[in-house]
């Protein structure tokens, strides 16, 4: 397919310009809060760019998968009804991070459009910033000048987000011809259908904070994309992205799932395949990825995309769950550049019905409640209020669109200023959810110390104690060259064998001394900038200086427990794969010496059977009690092993750690027990959901697994003791009491329905005549829970005629009216009636014409209140 090769050779030409291929980062970020999804191909090398941390490599290519479907890059509402807005997008980039500038990256995308793309040099236009000068002279270079635009800071300043990197960039269009209209530059083009774009470079020169202002980068970088859809299409020669290669076998498999043909010209109908092709890509990978739709965050904006595809659908005449049936084209176009969709293709198509099946109950309730809406619309002022038509749209997915025609049908209106004010204020919500939740620093505090420091070597993999040189003493958030006994502080070695927090496990703790008597009680150990590990605790005795010479010890039975649960957290993680299947991903991790927790994804909860047989292949695996090795391989021979789990979106140097035991094999980079019969016994503690299609699970090792076997066994002891059988009887026991409760039940109820015959028989024959109506007016010793179900029985012994019933609860009292139908086609309404006498026993109340109910606080009232209701029945 044209999109797999121009992918390939993408990649191929500048890996072969001395690139180093990065495989794309999921389409949401694990690691930055000021991202709802992935949204460029930059988006994963932002901390390259702002300084804070550094790769074995100055040049990177990559093919990102992208979303923009909230904040700043939303473009949601026009997919489907232009030739070129997409969710779900693949972005072809160069990065140079301070390795070359302006005049290589204007090369190589000059070589690539003309070499790689092949396209011809005269249809291309490039634009560049107002102000770069030195831009526009680099491009006369390939083009004339006469061809070179300049556009202001909208079109040519380029910025990922609200902050974080920025610059000025260099746009590349492609003239398609005076068939796609007479402009004859892009400053004219207004619609952008004949001058395309499809390349952006970026001159990465700032880093722009909360305030709005601008820093420079500490080195100025490259950042491009290229859509690769916009691409194709173009090389294609079609007039819209949907009718691209991959974007067009998705059409053709919505066209034989269908039933109906596809015309790119039919404006009525060719909207809908074109939503179901972009939306189904956005939702396969972003729950390939591990995103699941949900009412909050990432998976409420997934929840929309799928709800607006089923809409389309309907549409085009499919009542039925339909996304699951398209989905196998996709993972057939693109399954073999992206492994993650075939191997998460069964939850995928499983997720994908559910959630459709969810909505289609809900546009069927959502029907009803249109219809109820019209009806009270009618009833009143002929408007549908902003609210109720803000809660069909945004709740039940109906179309504003859509409203308003069964509205004029209904000779309504709708309140239109009120609707655009929610609808304002969601998306105003939903543009928070997106902004950073702590700003990025501009400064750091050891970003000078690792200028004039090399950074502290780590030695706990092998030892866990050393002399050390005190290099750094921090307190109070800043630099000092003493501490005294008493202080909070901060120490840095040049080496030392404490873990810093990192990976989820948990920092080690220990003793810092000198041969003078200084002794450091460490707490805890963090890396609080790349290459700095900090020894956080308070001076106990005596006084340090930078430069002491120090004895570093780590509290050594406290490490071996961390590292036998940080073990079995990997032996987890291969039984949740061998049990559930290859699609389960670490969605986070805990490491501590009492226990561990394992986060991971998975769409429904797991059964008592799966988690016996992961915890029976964890403990067989450590009763084998094999060794556990760990060593360096290249990255890019990790990378081709497909028997070692690396975690999607981890940042990995040339070098990487393996932990590896035998039929395990992790890179990572913490500690772990020597041998897996050390880890002793392992247990699940607890499994859960944490969000929706995330699964948690907390689990004990050795002495606490014990622990936690012990205290079962000893429930079990006590509960066999109350309930005076032997343990191994005690299931006989249990069976024997539920089935004895059945029966106690059974006749408890039926001596409650034989007491509520007789109450309603006695009642019945109490009925009164008001003005011809059959009428039972009393307060009645009915649990206000059975009340209506008396009700029911009363109004079926009598027949025509009204019942008023009140109920006292201690402080509380009840009252409900029943009018049969025959009298509310006379005019007796009791939802009406209901609401005259609801505050006399302050309380409110409602209900329908034939059946309404009221709570109140004041059950002294109560009398009074139905006394009320036989003077308004009479008055009637």
């Amino acid at each position: 397919m044209e999109t797999q090769r121009i992918r390939r050779q993408f990649l191929n030409y500048f890996k072969e310009h001395g690139h180093r291929v990065i495989s794309s980062s999921p389409v949401f970020p694990h690691d930055d809060p000021s991202l709802l999804f992935t949204n460029a191909g930059m988006n994963q090398f932002k901390d390259v760019f702002l300084g804070k941390s550094a790769r074995d490599y100055h040049r990177a290519t990559t093919s990102q998968k992208c979303i923009r479907v909230g904040g700043k890059h939303n473009d949601l509402e026009n997919v489907g009804h232009t030739s070129r807005h997409l969710t779900f997008f693949e972005m072809l980039g160069n990065f140079s991070f301070g390795d070359y500038f302006k005049a290589e990256a204007i090369q190589f995308a000059w070589d690539i459009s003309t070499q790689v793309f092949g396209f011809d040099p005269q249809h291309i236009w490039p634009t560049v910033f107002r102000d770069d000068e030195e831009a526009f002279e680099l491009w006369t270079r390939y083009v004339p000048a006469s061809k070179i635009t300049r556009f202001g800071e909208k079109d040519n300043f380029w910025s990922m987000g609200e902050v974080g990197p920025c610059g000025p960039c260099s746009e590349l269009y492609y003239d398609r011809g005076s068939k796609y209209g007479p402009a004859n530059n892009p400053s004219e083009d207004v619609t952008g259908e004949r001058y395309l774009e499809f390349w952006n470079l970026v001159f990465m020169q700032f880093n722009r904070l909360e305030d709005g202002s601008l820093s420079p980068l500490p080195r100025p970088s490259i950042d491009t994309g290229a859509g690769i859809e916009r691409v194709v299409g173009l090389k294609m020669g079609v007039d819209s992205v949907f009718g691209t290669d991959v974007l067009r076998e998705l059409i053709a498999q919505t066209e034989q799932v269908f039933n109906k043909s596809y015309d790119p010209t039919n404006i009525q109908t060719a909207p809908a395949f074109h939503v179901i092709a972009d939306h189904l890509r956005c939702l396969a990978f972003a729950i390939a990825d591990g995103v699941q739709p949900s009412n909050v965050d990432r998976g409420y904006v997934l929840r929309k995309v799928l709800r607006r595809a089923v809409r389309y659908g309907r549409s085009l005449g499919m009542d039925t769950p339909f996304l699951a049936d398209i989905l196998p084209r996709l993972v057939a176009t693109m399954g073999e550049d992206y492994k993650e969709l075939v191997q998460a293709q069964q939850r995928i198509a499983e997720i994908l019905t559910v959630e459709e099946e969810a909505f289609l109950r809900t546009l069927r309730r959502g029907g009803n409640i249109l219809n109820q809406i019209i009806e009270g619309a009618q009833n009143t002022h002929h408007r549908i209020s902003g609210d109720d038509a803000f809660k069909l749209k945004d709740t039940y997915g109906f179309p504003l669109e859509e409203i308003e025609l069964i509205a004029r049908d209904a000779n309504l209106v709708i309140d239109k200023e009120r609707f655009e004010l929610l609808e304002n204020e969601a998306k105003e919500r939903s543009r928070q959810v997106q902004k950073t939740t702590q700003q990025i620093a501009s400064t750091n505090l050891f970003v000078d110390f690792v200028k004039t420091h090399a950074a502290t070597t780590f030695l706990g993999y092998e030892q866990l104690s050393a002399r050390a040189t005190v290099t750094g003493l921090v307190v109070d958030q800043q630099f000092v060259n003493q501490i005294i006994a008493g202080q909070d502080a901060m120490i840095i070695l040049d080496q030392t064998p404490f873990y810093a927090e990192m990976g989820g496990q948990i920092g080690d703790t220990g003793t810092i001394v000198n041969h003078q008597g200084m002794s450091f009680q460490v707490t805890n150990t963090i890396s609080p900038y790349q290459g700095v590990i900090a020894h956080v605790g308070t001076l106990t005795h005596g006084h340090l200086k930078v430069g002491d010479s120090v004895e570093a010890s780590v509290d050594a039975p406290r490490r071996q427990k961390i590292e036998n649960n940080h073990t079995a957290t990997h032996l987890l993680h291969w039984a949740l794969h061998h049990v559930l299947g290859e699609h389960v991903k670490q969605a986070g991790s805990v490491v501590e010496p009492g226990r561990l927790r394992f986060d991971f994804s998975h769409h429904k909860p797991l059964t008592k059977q799966e988690l016996n047989e992961i915890e029976n292949l964890v403990n067989q695996r450590i009763r084998l009690n094999l060794p556990v090795k760990t060593y360096e391989i290249a990255y890019e021979e990790a990378q081709k092993s497909t028997d070692i789990k690396q975690f999607f979106g981890e940042k990995y140097g040339a070098k990487v750690r393996v932990v590896d035991a035998e039929f395990s094999k992790e890179l990572c980079g913490g500690t772990h027990t020597s041998a897996l019969g050390n880890i002793g016994l392992f247990r699940i503690a607890k499994e859960g959901s944490i969000a929706a299609g995330v699964r948690r699970i907390e689990a004990v090792t050795g002495e606490d697994a014990e622990s936690l076997s012990r205290h079962s066994e000893q429930f079990i002891d006590s509960l066999a003791e109350l309930l005076k059988t032997q343990p191994q009887k005690l299931q006989e026991r249990i069976e024997k009491l539920v089935e004895e409760n059945k029966q106690l039940a059974q006749e408890m109820k039926n001596l409650k329905k034989g007491k509520m015959e007789g109450m309603v028989t006695e009642l019945s024959q109490q009925t009164e005549v008001i003005h011809h109506i059959p009428t039972i007016i009393a307060k009645v010793d009915v649990p206000a829970a059975e009340l209506r179900n008396f009700l029911e029985l009363l109004q079926a012994k009598m027949g025509s005629g009204v019942i008023a019933l009140g109920v006292t609860e201690e402080d509380k009292c009840h009252l409900i009216i029943r009018v049969s139908d025959d009298l509310v086609a006379k005019g007796i309404n009791a939802s009406q009636l209901i609401k005259t006498l609801a505050p006399m026993i302050e309380g409110t109340g409602g209900g329908k014409p034939n059946m309404a109910q009221a709570g109140g606080k004041a059950p002294q009232k109560l009398t009074e209140a139905l006394a009320k209701f036989r003077e308004l029945l009479q008055a009637s």
